[in-house]
């Protein structure tokens, strides 16, 4: 009771005063009737919120080149082509893991030894290895092919040969990947030449025995004539 009276009994410009001040600092816990919208609060911050800034001076740039760098357009088998590690330089792409060039680089991988249809040829992917030669081996015979080499004429092998290729660089040869060749694809060449050759001589032969046939009968024609 006493609180009360002497709440009454105070004046109401300082009554109003303390009931805005208590309000201020402990918001009501319900919006108005009907219109959805929160109370405000001016402690609220306002950085939850999204706001049209484009013309401020003060707006964060947030980088737009943000993704994974793509991996570099670079085929162990196709020929001619410069190291992954050039192209990662240029254009910023990545190389898959390799060797480093003081160590052996890995073996290369042979893909065929066949006949083309005038000489045996070999053919091979670069291993994930720092390389700068490549060697070719038939028997007892190397030869050497730059680092962009992917493939090798070897000429004409008519007997069973194992073909091996070796990648180096300056810390030395990788493991022989090795692969045997079959001359019987390479008879085909020499069984149509055969053929052909048979073909001609019969082709011969016949115009001969024509020409024989012809002289005969125009003798015969010619005596006719004469009796």
């Amino acid at each position: 009771y006493s609180f009360k009276y002497n709440l009454c009994s105070l004046p109401l410009p300082f009554v109003i005063v303390c009931l805005l001040s208590i309000r201020g600092h402990c918001p009501l816990p319900f919006t108005p009737a009907g219109t959805g919208i929160p109370p405000y609060d001016p402690d609220l911050a306002t950085f939850d919120y999204d706001y049209d800034t484009s013309t401020s001076s003060d707006l964060i740039k947030v980088p737009t080149n943000t993704g994974i760098p793509k991996r570099c357009d670079y085929n162990p088998c196709r020929e001619k082509q410069p190291r992954c590690e050039e192209l990662a330089a240029s254009s910023g792409c990545l190389c898959q893991g390799s060797t480093l060039p003081d160590q052996r680089p890995d073996p290369p991988k042979l893909q065929s030894v066949s006949w083309n249809g005038s000489e045996v040829v070999v053919q091979w992917c670069a291993p994930n290895s720092f390389i700068t030669a490549y060697f070719v081996t038939v028997g007892g015979e190397k030869k050497m092919f730059e680092e962009d080499h992917r493939s090798a004429v070897l000429g004409q092998i008519d007997h069973k040969a194992e073909v091996c290729v070796v990648a180096a660089n300056e810390a030395g040869e990788s493991n022989k990947s090795c692969m045997e060749y079959q001359p019987s694809s390479s008879s085909l060449p020499l069984t149509a030449g055969l053929i052909g050759g048979a073909l001609g001589l019969l082709l011969l032969i016949l115009l001969v025995v024509l020409l024989c046939r012809r002289r005969r009968q125009k003798r015969k024609e010619a005596m006719h004539v004469h009796t």
